[in-house]
């Protein structure tokens, strides 16, 4: 079982930064894959991000390559995801999810309960 927890969500500035944290309980949080994802207002679920359980793989939505980053700390069974260049179209309820593998959109074991991001102009 793994129970996972985001902070760092809050509003922003377009152009601005933030970094969410998914802190993750378990003890076999470095065996998962770990991703984000992101849900709009009046918007399906949509995919931003993933890491396989080594770090060395990692896996990004078009919409967001080359501006926002994923990475974890094992030692810590912590992920994390630094957006820069934030853009009003950024603002969602943030996920952190975790799986046996990447499932993109798809069926990921264990989410995290969300948290908030809004970009104003």
């Amino acid at each position: 079982q793994v129970q996972l927890v985001e902070s760092g969500g809050r509003s922003v500035q377009a152009g601005g930064s933030l970094r969410l944290s998914c802190a993750a309980s378990g003890r076999t949080f470095s065996s998962y894959a770990m991703g984000w994802l992101r849900q709009a207002p009046g918007k399906e679920r949509a995919f931003v991000a993933a890491i396989n359980w080594t770090g060395r793989s990692t896996y990004y939505a078009d919409t967001v390559k080359g501006r926002f980053t994923i990475s974890r700390d094992n030692a810590k069974n912590t992920v994390y995801l630094q957006m820069n260049s934030l853009k009003p179209e950024d603002t969602a309820v943030y996920y952190c999810v975790a799986g046996p593998r990447i499932a993109y959109t798809g069926s990921w074991d264990y989410w995290g309960q969300g948290t908030q991001v809004t970009v104003s102009i």
